[in-house]
């Protein structure tokens, strides 16, 4: 048994009729000759369960939502509630693909059973199919994710055995020992819910002088009169002497894409080189993460220009950052933190913008490194439980229209660089995709390195950005300026490289 952490229990009070908190991945594969079926993966999922506990364990709620609800054991678990199979109709093309894990991404999960879905796709053009599959934020951040992913794959198309035909696919999974894992009782979960209750005024107040030391590097805060003056009174208190680097402003300018979203999504997907984008790294002295930044800088500009709606001042993203130190296979929950940075999409020049690029996410880096780890879950600790999560939709709407802390979230997640296979069939693309809510803006840039390609995932509500995919081909066309040459075969010839692409 374990509880939720705040940060944890965050994802879970932010969803409401227009958010789901999902973290998702589109895997194109090879189906090989039909060994990627919902049968053969019913069997995998069974049999590879138990090395996750994401996949394995339900919320157990605390009555009238008195404190955070706790991890415990599925022990009427069905692998009904969680495969699922779809059929395109004819052509299948990537659009089409688009709309229909679109609609799933939309949808929230049924918190009544562990907190995942996969879905299998036929009918893609070319003989192609896909696996969608998602999990609720509350159980993984993105590298956890990525460990939950690697237990389901294999290295080599022979690494198992398909599903004989006559095996029953709704089998209990394999499990690991439990007894030590009790769900916890009525009485129990009220008993701690009083004390923790008791305690909160305490624990908040240790919370708000930890966050208060990085209050000029927050959002919003840091625009406050007299936050730079705080933070340093904050760090003098808790014998913080760490010198801060300064930060330059994080004033969020007004965009199409921040406001109050909808339940609606829309999303685009698409690869390009990781040679080509490791190379201007290099000729620029610039890390991979730098220039996955660029690239989403320069294609936010494009995006904006056309529509007569680049502002003045750059636009502040936030980043997502792994501080875990546990495998998947060990915990479940968020062990990340997150890196404010604005981005210079003010800067007409390329070059110059590549290399303001470059010097703004030095000067986060640096900033990042000298924060605590965890002051994204001492700032969602503030509040008792019962009031978070009442509160939470309506503070993250009301942000929305009088002072979003940010434009946006880009993600970058490292992954494999050769193949992997699932089912015997070989993963040729795998597009990540994450989560839109009213405060962090409508639209979210996800990427995977994966086997000498970088998949990108948008995620946008069509209220917010009306042309997911032309944000893609802005995408493309900014890699070309980096480069010293067009680059010719950066797009795969398969689903979803129709442009570039939660």
């Amino acid at each position: 048994m374990r509880q939720l952490t705040a940060l944890d229990a965050q994802f879970l009070n932010v969803e409401s009729a227009t958010t789901a908190a999902n973290v998702a991945g589109l895997a194109i594969l090879d189906p090989a000759e039909g060994r990627v079926s919902r049968d053969n993966l019913a069997a995998l999922l069974l049999e590879r369960l138990h090395l996750s506990p994401a996949l394995s364990l339900r919320l157990a709620e605390v009555p009238f939502g008195l404190d955070r609800p706790y991890w415990v054991p599925d022990t009427e678990f069905d692998i009904d509630n969680h495969l699922f199979e779809t059929i395109l109709l004819p052509p299948g093309g990537e659009r089409q693909l688009a709309e229909t894990v679109a609609a799933l991404h939309a949808r929230r999960l049924d918190r009544a059973h562990p907190l995942w879905e996969m879905h299998l796709i036929n009918g893609l053009a070319d003989g192609l199919a896909a696996v969608y599959t998602k999990v609720h934020h509350a159980a993984i951040d993105g590298v956890s994710g990525a460990e939950t992913l690697a237990t389901l794959l294999d290295l080599s198309p022979d690494a198992r055995e398909p599903l004989p035909p006559d095996c029953d696919s709704t089998r209990k999974p394999n499990q690991p020992n439990q007894a030590d894992q009790p769900a916890p009782g009525l009485v129990g979960m009220l008993a701690a819910a009083a004390v923790r209750t008791a305690i909160h005024p305490m624990r908040a107040v240790r919370s708000a002088v930890k966050a208060a030391g990085d209050l000029d590097a927050i959002p919003v805060a840091s625009a406050l009169p007299g936050s730079r003056l705080i933070a340093r009174t904050a760090r003098f208190v808790t014998g913080d002497d760490k010198h801060r680097p300064e930060l330059p402003g994080l004033t969020v300018p007004r965009t199409p894409f921040n406001g109050p979203i909808s339940g609606r999504r829309h999303l685009s997907f698409g690869s390009v080189s990781l040679k080509d984008v490791k190379s201007v790294a290099k000729a620029n002295g610039m890390s991979v993460n730098d220039i996955v930044m660029a690239l989403c800088t320069s294609a936010l500009r494009s995006w904006l220009e056309e529509r007569d709606a680049l502002p003045d001042e750059p636009l502040v993203v936030a980043v997502p950052v792994a501080v875990r130190t546990a495998g998947a296979g060990e915990t479940m929950g968020n062990q990340i933190s997150a890196m404010i940075a604005p981005m210079p999409t003010n800067v007409a020049d390329p070059v110059r913008r590549l290399r303001a690029v470059g010097a703004t996410m030095s000067a986060a880096k640096r900033r990042f490194a000298l924060a605590p780890p965890a002051w994204l879950n001492e700032l969602c600790s503030l509040l008792p439980a019962p009031i978070t999560s009442l509160a939470t939709p309506a503070i993250f709407r009301l942000a929305s229209v009088t002072f979003p802390p940010i434009n946006l979230i880009i993600s970058n997640v490292p992954g494999p660089q050769f193949p992997l296979y699932l089912c015997g069939g070989r993963i040729l693309s795998y597009y990540p995709l994450s989560v839109l809510t009213d405060m962090s803006g409508g639209v979210n840039i996800t990427c995977f390195s994966y086997d000498g390609m970088l998949d990108f995932g948008v995620v946008a509500c069509p209220e917010r950005m009306d042309d997911v995919w032309g944000l893609l081909s802005h995408l493309k066309t900014a890699l070309d300026e980096l480069s010293d040459e067009r680059v010719g075969d950066e797009f795969r010839d398969r689903v979803g490289v129709d442009l570039v692409a939660g």
